[in-house]
């Protein structure tokens, strides 16, 4: 009873708590509201709606549009920019990437009316952000360019650096990862410089993602670590659920899937609170894919389809497309081929639509500079002849320009789609042998086992069986010297047959394999070679103990190690011999050496001998890397690499 009661008084300091918080929301906005209608006002509105966009959106965008509608009724234009600006901002937080460029657009053409070139620049960086976020990366271009003029014409440093990272992002995404990393570095400078932890922040988790994409994972991990903990410090939500999803991108290049969902989890949770459509799409979407990677399907499909819905409902093209993608993934593991593959067709045909899109966008703005261009050529030519024959070549090599870019844009994109269907093709074709020579291995190894077992239970039971029967004979008859003689001979030969038999078992499957593990098994198996005198074989493990291998996997190790000491035995003239097993970060390391005549590496490519072929099947089964040094009279070194 005392816990129910207890819980009961939470929840009713829990709603009370709320609602002191929303009244003190209310209560600040209707102070403001209070205030005369001025330009102080319009800065207060402006100030609080500044103040709120990192932790409360909607009550954000609220001081946003009280802003706006007074600086409209005042006609106080830097007053509207700046409303216009902020309400932009914030719907580009919340995914409404159309209505944030409306914003902008429409705070352009007042800057422009103000003839504050500043301004304009910064809007057209703005513009040309949102158009990069939105994936029209030739749109984005256009007005980044336009930008830089400007803003460097200025010399404001704080918008310079600003500037940087935008035009870092752009490269990024084109991609050119050498001069993305230049603006990176020279926007991260000039935040450091300025002490604008905010730039910084984001600099630094923008820096990372080219460095991630070269695969130099450690400095992408340290920036992003150092942009997490800024954020932190001033509570950024944003940023951090950006860099959530970042660093999760970084541990599923190094395929360490459990922390992907550890941090992707942790985004789709911000993101959700911060209720940014977008950002718990791309969450959800990080998910999917490291439920794929740890072969969860029903999760991943779980993660995937939501995240398309919420694609759907958002007009996110692009991340449509990209989540459709990853579902045709997760089919195509899942051995569903159909849906795998018509999901693929999906993705690739709106991937495909996309850029159809920017292409005819494209030509539609070049069509109206073309226009632009041909009306001041005709008011020019009614003043001078001579400029009119000049302006008429420059639009021809304008228009000779735009169908070069555009003919090379479709070309891209149709040698892109060839080169990624040959791709899949050979990824499909990669996984179809490796699975049939999992079954082909498996198949064999099981056959092993059957004969061994037959071997053993059946054949060693009967062989013992007779010998048991012969002593007992022995006894009851009554033989010549000589023939009893010829009586021990065959009980010696029939007891010779029953090791032989028993050998030839444990050869087949190995018991310490199956019950000790590889390392005990091949200790044995070294162990048995010594015994026979036939070679010195020294063995060698470093860090196998306590570490779980999977049966499949001892096995086939356990048979390239024997197929390696056997082609040493028949063919090597080998004295000694060394075999070597290292385990470290989750990497298992096999070295063959021996001392014998050694051979030129180059007939391995022609060779068709089975030992070669099924030791070369067994290493790309374990999709492990192998190199073989040898030299005539210098002796043979095998190496073999295998991730755990």
């Amino acid at each position: 009873m005392k816990h129910k009661v207890l819980l009961v008084l939470i929840f009713l300091l829990a709603v009370f708590a709320e609602a002191q918080e929303k009244n003190l929301v209310d209560g600040v906005f209707e102070t403001i509201q209070k205030m005369e209608d001025n330009h102080n006002k319009i800065k207060a509105l402006l100030t609080q709606a500044e103040i709120k966009k990192d932790t409360d959106i909607r009550n954000a965008l609220r001081y946003g549009k009280a802003a706006l509608a007074l600086s409209e009724r005042l006609s106080h234009k830097p007053g509207i920019i700046g409303s216009l600006e902020t309400i932009a901002e914030l719907n580009s937080r919340l995914g409404n990437h159309d209505s944030s460029l409306l914003q902008y657009n429409q705070a352009l053409i007042v800057a422009r009316s103000l003839g504050d070139s500043l301004k304009v620049g910064i809007l057209l960086f703005n513009i040309g952000s949102t158009y990069r976020t939105k994936g029209e990366l030739q749109t984005a271009i256009e007005y980044c360019l336009q930008a830089k003029k400007r803003i460097e014409a200025s010399g404001d440093r704080s918008w310079m650096a600003k500037m940087y990272n935008g035009l870092q992002l752009l490269y990024y995404y084109l991609p050119d990862y050498n001069k993305a990393i230049q603006f990176g570095k020279e926007a991260v400078f000039s935040a450091r410089e300025i002490h604008d932890q905010d730039l910084l922040i984001k600099a630094l988790s923008n820096l990372s993602m080219p460095y991630k994409d070269r695969q130099e994972l450690d400095t992408s991990r340290q920036l992003l670590l150092e942009s997490y903990t800024l954020a932190r410090q001033t509570n950024d939500l944003h940023a951090q659920s950006a860099i959530l999803l970042n660093l999760a991108g970084v541990f599923l290049e190094e395929k360490n899937y459990q922390a992907v969902k550890q941090y992707a989890n942790q985004s789709l949770q911000l993101n959700k609170s911060l209720e940014t459509q977008e950002g718990v799409c791309t969450s959800l979407r990080a998910m999917a894919i490291s439920h794929l990677q740890t072969k969860e399907y029903d999760s991943a499909k779980y993660y995937a389809e939501a995240a398309i819905s919420i694609a759907d409902a958002n007009n996110y093209t692009y991340e449509k497309a990209s989540c459709l993608k990853t579902l045709s993934n997760i089919y195509y593991a899942m051995g569903n081929v159909d849906a795998g593959e018509n999901y693929y067709n999906l993705s690739d045909d709106m991937f495909e639509q996309l850029f159809r899109e920017e292409n005819q966008a494209s030509a539609a703005r070049y069509e109206k500079l073309f226009e632009a261009e041909k009306k001041d050529n005709q008011i020019l030519l009614q003043q001078a002849n001579i400029r009119y024959k000049s302006v008429w070549n420059a639009i021809l090599a304008v228009g000779i320009a735009t169908i070069l870019i555009i003919s090379f844009l479709v070309y891209r994109n149709y040698y892109n789609r060839q080169k990624l269907q040959q791709r899949r093709i050979t990824e499909l074709e990669t996984e179809k042998q490796l699975a049939a020579t999992e079954a082909v291995l498996k198949g064999e190894e099981q056959e092993r086992t059957r004969l061994a077992k037959d071997l053993h239970d059946g054949l060693g039971g009967m062989l013992s069986g007779i010998k048991y029967s012969l002593h007992t004979m022995k006894g009851n008859l009554i033989m010549t010297a000589e023939n009893a003689q010829a009586f021990e001979r065959s009980i010696d030969m029939l007891d010779s047959s029953i090791a032989e038999m028993r050998r030839v078992a444990h050869n087949m499957m190995p018991e310490a394999l199956v019950k000790f593990g590889l390392d005990t098994a091949l200790k044995d198996f070294c162990n048995d070679i010594n015994q026979t005198g036939a070679l010195n074989v020294t063995y060698q493990s470093i860090g196998l103990n306590d570490v779980p291998i999977e049966q499949t996997k001892s096995v086939t190790v356990y048979r390239i190690v024997q197929e390696l000491l056997n082609n040493t035995i028949k063919h090597a003239s080998a004295t000694n011999a060394l075999v070597q097993l290292t385990y470290d970060n989750s990497q298992l390391t096999i070295t063959v050496e021996d001392d014998g005549k050694g051979f030129e590496t180059a007939i391995l490519k022609g060779s068709k001998g089975i030992g070669w072929i099924n030791i070369q099947n067994r290493i790309e089964f374990l999709k492990g890397k192998w190199d073989v040094d040898s030299h005539p009279g210098k002796g043979t070194s095998v190496n073999i690499v295998i991730d755990n």
